[in-house]
């Protein structure tokens, strides 16, 4: 399984999805995310989780620490820690084409 294998879906728009959206799109509890948004690992720390708005990107980015925290039943910091790296060299391919 390749690191693109992870996501399910495309980035279509830049949609506003909330707490209860997002965890339902990752079929994950509320708290889980809670946790990661507080962390500083998702969205915007500065922000309580409940009043923030998710763009599409952050589904795909909390889509991929699910899976590798389960996969790999690695812990938040690292799941972060891969998906950071994985982001950056999608951005860095886009770059070069």
């Amino acid at each position: 399984m390749t690191p693109d294998d992870i996501v399910i879906a495309e980035l279509i728009d830049e949609a506003q999805l909330s707490l209860d959206e997002l965890a339902k799109a990752c079929a994950v509890e509320p708290a889980w995310l809670v946790v990661r948004v507080q962390s500083g690992l998702l969205g915007q720390e500065s922000v309580p989780a409940n009043e923030q708005r998710f763009t599409s990107a952050e589904l795909v980015r909390a889509r991929r620490l699910l899976a590798i925290e389960r996969d790999f039943d690695a812990n938040a910091e690292l799941a972060a820690l891969v998906v950071d790296l994985i982001e950056e060299v999608q951005w860095l391919r886009a770059r070069v084409r």
